[in-house]
């Protein structure tokens, strides 16, 4: 049954193909649509309903769970997802939309939400955020304790990454704040012979986690429990939730390799003043660079599909804006 009354929460599909940063942005967007227009959210693995691209380019669905209720909107995150989005253009009432740039035209879909660092122009159907969606609510209160979270990344297309440098800037930042606690975090990325280092730093006021080891939930909880953050600049999404949460945030120095969106996308956010520089390194420790401009780019997202495709009178602004 389709949900488009006025009185009726929107249903949302969410179409995932389980990358971890595909998902946390659908996951981002659709808890927000949630909370703030009531939307039931039905996840979708896209891998479970493969899609022939004769199928995709004729816009023709695939077979799904009977038991899905009828989406008013539908939202993709992942290349591996697009077929599957285009084959369920067309479904009676139902809207779509896809996050980050996608491969074919957009003008086959009713909207995008794309990073300004894809180069993309904002239009009346294309929303721009300042870095990726992500599931971080920004902290109502910053901690007063000396706690600080370390994030590490790893080898990557956008900078070049060395173990000696990345080791060099931990260190120095514990040996210089010696009363403050410290909690370290590799990735998948993180080189076996750095994270062996850093298990060397462990001690009574240094943590260092295995990324194989922590819950769903554990950087939330740790991002809660800091008054300030350093993150290395070769994942977007691990600077936009350090910076979403509204802790300092810093970033470790690695060198930009040239031409790569992602490393001006970081710069953007640092002109903008979300995320500070190594050399502002006292600043974050002092607890200065708490953000006066606010970056919660999956709040701000949501207002914007709510105002286009699920407020009550959003069908007649359709209307108007086609005649």
């Amino acid at each position: 049954m389709a949900t488009n009354k006025a009185s009726a929460a929107p249903v949302i599909w969410l179409l995932t193909d389980n990358k971890p940063g595909h998902r946390n942005q659908l996951k981002g967007l659709g808890n927000r649509l949630r909370v703030k227009a009531g939307a039931s959210l039905f996840w979708i693995d896209a891998h479970d309903a493969k899609v022939p691209f004769w199928r995709a380019l004729l816009a023709i669905p695939p077979t799904l769970d009977k038991a899905l209720p009828h989406p008013d909107l539908i939202i993709a995150a992942g290349s591996g997802t697009h077929g599957l989005l285009l084959s369920l253009r067309r479904l009676r009432k139902a809207k779509t939309l896809v996050i980050m740039k996608p491969g074919f035209p957009r003008t086959w879909i009713d909207g995008s939400i794309i990073p300004a660092h894809d180069g993309v122009a904002q239009s009346r159907d294309t929303l721009i955020t300042d870095g990726v969606i992500n599931t971080v609510t920004p902290l109502a209160r910053i901690t007063d304790k000396p706690e600080a979270l370390l994030l590490l990344g790893g080898p990557s297309p956008h900078f070049d990454w060395d173990d000696d440098v990345v080791y060099g800037q931990v260190a120095h930042l514990i040996g210089e704040y010696p009363q403050w606690r410290w909690t370290i975090s590799g990735s998948r990325r993180t080189p076996e012979a750095l994270r062996a280092r850093l298990e060397d730093l462990s001690g009574p006021r240094v943590t260092v986690a295995n990324p194989d080891n922590t819950h769903e939930d554990w950087l939330n909880h740790r991002v809660a429990a800091s008054r300030a953050i350093w993150v290395t600049p070769d994942s977007m999404s691990m600077v936009c939730e350090a910076t979403t949460s509204g802790v300092p945030t810093g970033l470790f120095q690695l060198s930009e390799r040239p031409g790569s969106r992602v490393a001006s996308g970081v710069q953007r956010l640092v002109k903008m003043g979300y995320v500070a520089r190594w050399s502002d390194h006292a600043t974050v420790m002092g607890g200065k660079i708490g953000q006066e401009k606010h970056l919660w780019e999956a709040d701000r997202a949501a207002n914007w599909v709510i105002h286009r495709w699920l407020s009550p009178d959003a069908e007649k602004k359709q209307k108007r804006a086609t005649t």
